[in-house]
């Protein structure tokens, strides 16, 4: 499609830039880290340091222990090795997008009877792993009481 200017330019193709550098769209200032007395800017919850302290503590003191058990060492292995093979989300790769993967998912979960073994993974972007777990309803329920 082609756009007609008043000014007597000629007929240029919609879309086009002279420019040579093209911006983007300006992104969210940064906030303070949400950790207590950390004055460091971020995008995220927390700075990066305290992102791995608020990770581990997590780790140690919040997560069941029997999860925490099934997602040791081994499991990091197996999901570093998938994710070399499957470098995007396999959801968004069916619909043409190129998405990296950020979740290594079950797509039977180990407290069901699944495996780790290839057939049972799928590679997912953050956003097709969280859709997956609301339709299955097995995260984010409202507490009882």
């Amino acid at each position: 499609m082609l756009v007609k200017y008043d000014k007597g330019l000629e007929d240029i193709p919609w879309g086009f830039c002279y420019a040579k550098d093209v911006m983007t769209m300006p992104r969210k200032p940064k906030h303070p880290c949400g950790y207590p007395g950390c004055p460091e800017l971020t995008d995220k919850r927390y700075c990066l340091k305290h992102q791995r302290l608020v990770n581990r503590q997590y780790e140690k003191y919040d997560r069941d222990p029997v999860t925490q058990a099934r997602y040791g060492y081994t499991w990091r292995k197996i999901r570093y090795i998938y994710t070399k093979e499957h470098p995007f989300c396999e959801e968004c790769l069916k619909e043409g997008r190129f998405v990296p993967v950020e979740q290594v998912h079950h797509i039977r979960p180990l407290a069901e009877g699944g495996t780790n073994d290839d057939d049972n993974l799928i590679s997912l972007c953050m956003s097709c792993h969280s859709h997956i777990h609301a339709k299955r309803g097995d995260r984010w329920r409202k507490q009882k009481g």
